[in-house]
């Protein structure tokens, strides 16, 4: 049974910086496309970057330069690190795993068949 537990939310000024973890049990992931997503109220699940794996990392036009996506094989764990928040980044983010080809926030949330509880992130002005 795959799970994913995610941590690391919080409140933060604009500006500022968090990060957060995602521990995966039954499933290795390194050997997964491993991904961040967020969805703020009344918007749609957007993904936010993902990492293959092979190591490769996509992200989305309005993280890039500000988030960094990074995983610690033998905690079997997946980050992501926030800097420079906006309020505009406020949202639930989820962590989410998917085994088959192809990995980038191009790939529709649909395609990625494990999720996590999500953490939130609040970003104020």
């Amino acid at each position: 049974q795959v799970q994913l537990v995610e941590s690391g939310g919080g409140s933060v000024q604009s500006g500022g910086s968090l990060r957060l973890t995602c521990v995966a049990s039954g499933i290795i992931a390194s050997r997964a496309c491993m991904g961040w997503f967020r969805q703020a109220t009344g918007k749609e699940r957007e993904g936010v970057a993902t990492r293959s794996d092979s190591g490769s990392t996509s992200y989305a036009n309005s993280v890039k330069d500000r988030f960094t996506i990074s995983q610690d094989n033998a905690k079997n764990a997946l980050y992501l690190q926030m800097d420079g928040l906006k309020p505009e980044d406020t949202a639930m983010y989820y962590c989410a795993a998917r085994l088959y080809p192809g990995c980038s926030v191009s790939v529709a949330r649909d395609n990625f068949p494990y999720w996590g509880q999500g953490t939130q992130v609040t970003v104020s002005s």
